[in-house]
């Protein structure tokens, strides 16, 4: 007879599970054994949290549910900060967690583990009978597709154990859901329309949501038809750059100086895939004048400024800019000139992320904006980015220009650490396709025992520790503030010697030249490589001389 733990596997791998990330424990064990037996790789982590990020990184790159695993009670709450990180970045994950003894509250490791879920935004299934072991699975799976977000799927150990009592063929998630394209409403796309032919500056924003190859070259038609600017959100910083000499590049905090001037002209707003949030607004600081015409998938969207749009069309990227283009070249236009299609627009576009100051010099330390240029030169197009968060990334996000995909982990719960665990599940996502990571110092030693992790899967990751033996963000606002700087300074060990002995390769620079061999050298031979970049601390990110300084930069 099949025991529940059994049944519950058969599920997970119909549905797709073949790569899983986590850690062992007694309520979670006899499920991994089937796992594995039925042909499923396991990723052990060194903590369950760290496991779980390793799975949103995986189906970031998968582009389908990741899948992580945990013991009850103290294995479920290690979980937390990664399912909120994973929660606010939409990703779609299923996670088994053991759970102990059905209702016995008395036990070591007891958790509400529904309360829990609920609390760090994950949805939960509870595997409350034997007969629901794969109906369980199969809803979980919904869930996390449906809605992109984590979905917990707790199993008492001793409803594990027990004979399912099932037998109805198995129907896989993907089997209830209906993907197909949804049309967008004529009288909608008219009037969308309408709106581009009464505009005289129009920006075409493009999000996540929009970035594929079809709607890239509708964005473009479009863009060339309106006389647009082109911009970004940050997750899809300098896709179709060298595609137009009208890219304004990101559309918010992390912009040029000369994109905000440049925005705040607009009257018309095209927002692609996006959701309009308060960063990529600037909370209403930009597009001030702009009428919005936003086309994306949800049913509704409530945008950062709290502002409906003035034309929203609901329904997929690809088919409504095609519906889109077309009535555009239909509708005769009111416009006497070109838009933002000048001479003068494309030479200030040209020069608005060159850098005008000298580099900072202080022996034994790098300037990180001369960091940031070296890798952007140094590193293929084709090698993907992940961009940590906190002060060191802002000069990331800001230089690096090549049109390479990038994974940002910013802004999504304000939780540092998470980006190296999504470099090494994105990593294997990708066939284990080379990928670099920034990160910060205090970021990286959180989470420093997931390298031994990455050097015994032999992932392919370079890791940029952008290192200046401080909370970086702590000591510049410490210091807007008129507090002791120095309390958020750290001192930190020589982390290219530390990654080496943990099995993998390293090197601590102070130098151009040296960061340069380093990388060279993992380019020749990818393997798990830490680069310990040791930067000053006297230079201030642009955005942050923009939040505690006011300055125009």
């Amino acid at each position: 007879m099949t025991k529940v733990y059994e049944a519950m596997a058969e599920a997970f791998l119909a549905e797709g599970a073949t790569h899983v990330f986590g850690m062992m424990g007694d309520a979670n064990m006899h499920w991994m054994n089937a796992m594995a037996e039925r042909g499923a790789e396991f990723f052990e982590a060194r903590h369950e949290g760290s496991g779980l990020a390793m799975a949103d990184g995986w189906a970031r790159g998968a582009g389908r549910p990741g899948v992580a695993t945990t013991t009850s009670g103290p294995g479920v709450t290690q979980l937390a900060t990664s399912l909120v990180c994973a929660s606010r970045a939409r990703t779609p994950l299923v996670v088994m967690c053991g759970e102990v003894g059905l209702g016995d509250t008395g036990a070591v490791q007891y958790l509400d583990q529904r309360r829990f879920a609920e609390a760090v935004e994950c949805g939960f299934v509870q595997v409350s009978s034997p007969s629901q072991a794969q109906s369980a699975v199969q809803r979980a799976f919904w869930l996390a597709r449906t809605a992109s977000r984590p979905v917990m799927v707790s199993a008492p150990t001793d409803i594990q154990q027990q004979e399912y009592d099932g037998g109805f063929e198995y129907v896989t998630s993907t089997g209830l859901i209906d993907d197909a394209p949804r049309p967008a409403d004529p009288e909608r796309i008219r009037r969308a329309a309408e709106i581009l032919a009464e505009s005289e500056r129009v920006v075409v924003l493009v999000g996540k949501g929009a970035r594929s190859d079809d709607v890239g070259e509708l964005v473009l038609q479009l863009q060339d038809k309106t006389g647009a600017l082109l911009a970004t959100t940050l997750q899809v910083k300098n896709w179709l750059r060298d595609r137009t000499p009208y890219y304004a590049g990101i559309s918010g905090l992390y912009g040029t100086q000369t994109a905000h001037e440049l925005l705040q002209e607009a009257d018309c707003l095209v927002a692609v895939g996006a959701s309009l949030n308060h960063f990529t607004t600037e909370h209403g600081y930009l597009y001030p004048m702009a009428r919005v015409i936003h086309l994306d998938r949800a049913d509704q969207v409530v945008t950062g400024t709290g502002r409906p749009a003035d034309c929203y069309v609901r329904g997929d990227a690809s088919e409504s800019l095609r519906q889109l283009v077309a009535a555009v070249a239909a509708v005769p236009t009111g416009r006497g000139g070109t838009g933002y299609h000048t001479a003068d627009v494309a030479d200030r576009l040209r020069t608005a992320d060159a850098l005008s100051e000298p580099f900072h010099q202080e022996a034994d330390r790098l300037d990180p904006r001369e960091v940031i240029l070296a890798l952007d030169e140094l590193a293929p197009e084709e090698l993907p980015l992940v961009l940590g968060s906190g002060h060191q990334t802002d000069f990331g996000t800001m230089l690096f220009t090549k049109p390479r995909e990038i994974v940002s982990n910013y802004g999504l719960f304000g939780a540092i650490g998470q980006a190296p665990l999504l470099t090494m599940g994105w990593s294997l996502a990708r066939n284990r396709q080379p990928t670099f990571v920034v990160e910060g110092d205090a970021s990286f030693i959180m989470h420093l025992a997931e390298f031994d992790t990455a050097c015994r899967y032999g992932w392919p990751v370079l890791i940029v520790v952008m290192n200046d033996e401080a909370l970086g963000a702590e000591y510049h606002k410490s210091a807007a503030h008129g507090l002791a700087a120095d309390l958020s300074a750290i001192p930190s060990p020589d982390l290219g010697s530390v990654a080496t002995a943990m099995g993998g390769s390293g090197a601590t620079v102070r130098t151009i030249p040296e960061l340069e061999k380093v990388v060279r050298e993992f380019l020749a031979n990818p393997a798990p490589t830490v680069l310990d970049v040791r930067i000053t601390r006297e230079v201030l990110s642009v955005p942050y001389r923009r939040l505690w300084y006011a300055e125009e930069v």
